[in-house]
């Protein structure tokens, strides 16, 4: 039973990092894509929002798997 909290909450930590990646690296892309596309900026707006978004989700997740780990250490 330990094997597998162990393995989900190494998903968990996989899958929040690859969001914080990933939203790290549209911010960092956002002005290109909404340039390349043609759109208002208004859009780069939007996806700095999502991004944000994004950011939050990843921080209350890290705390739930912070409280996880310290759960099953006692």
């Amino acid at each position: 039973m330990n094997d597998e909290r162990d393995k989900a909450m190494a998903r968990k930590g996989r899958i929040i990092a690859a969001v914080i990646a990933g939203a790290g690296l549209l911010t960092v892309f956002a002005p290109w894509i909404v340039q390349s596309l043609g759109l208002a900026i208004r859009y780069e707006m939007l996806i700095y929002l999502g991004v944000i978004a994004a950011f939050i989700w990843a921080i209350v997740n890290i705390y739930q798997l912070w409280r996880l780990r310290q759960d099953a250490q006692r």
